[in-house]
């Protein structure tokens, strides 16, 4: 019996009356504009407005009221500045994100390839235009030496340690060698 009485209870109670309370956002925007402060308007200034001016709100309005502020800064009809939510100035210009900006591309002309404007390396020395010209170099020649230019190439290593003893050396600091000491006494 007491089931049926719960369940008749629960069929007979008609839904809640659609309340007359706009959509939060509508409400925020509202008490923004209502608000005109010059530093925009912070959380707790705006949830005492949507409570003096609007009845029977909801039992989870400051969670309401957080997440609609949230969705509105992420979507940007508001800007958050030290805690306090602004309408964005249509003037300003756009936030850039974290980082370094990334270089502006170059234009490439179109059109035949243009070269660079330099050659790459050190300039020639100026020539004189009455001076003889230069004999031509030949491969292996040398600058007077007789050896050729740059480091000599390392010996095989093979030949060197065969030679110095059979056995090749182990890694790191050989052992220290101490010295035989006699017995003491007479």
């Amino acid at each position: 019996m007491a089931t049926e009485e719960i369940q008749n209870s629960a069929v007979a109670q008609p839904p809640p009356p659609a309340s007359s309370l706009p959509h939060y956002p509508e409400m925020i925007m509202a008490a923004i504009e209502a608000l005109k402060d010059k530093n925009s308007s912070d959380k707790s200034a705006i949830s005492s407005y949507i409570e003096s001016t609007y009845t029977d709100l909801p039992e989870a309005h400051s969670t309401l009221l957080s997440h609609h502020l949230d969705q509105l800064k992420q979507s940007g009809q508001l800007v958050l500045v030290q805690n306090n939510y602004m309408k964005p100035d249509p003037n300003a210009p756009p936030r850039r994100g974290r980082g370094r900006p990334p270089k502006p591309k170059a234009t490439v002309p179109s059109g035949p390839a243009v070269g660079s404007p330099r050659p790459r390396g050190r300039p020639p020395k100026p020539r004189d235009p009455f001076a003889p010209p230069p004999p031509p170099k030949a491969k292996n020649a040398s600058s007077g030496s007789g050896r050729p230019r740059g480091r000599p190439p390392k010996k095989a290593k093979m030949a060197s340690a065969s030679a110095a003893g059979g056995a090749p050396r182990g890694r790191g600091r050989p052992p220290k060698v101490k010295p035989a000491v006699a017995p003491v006494g007479c």
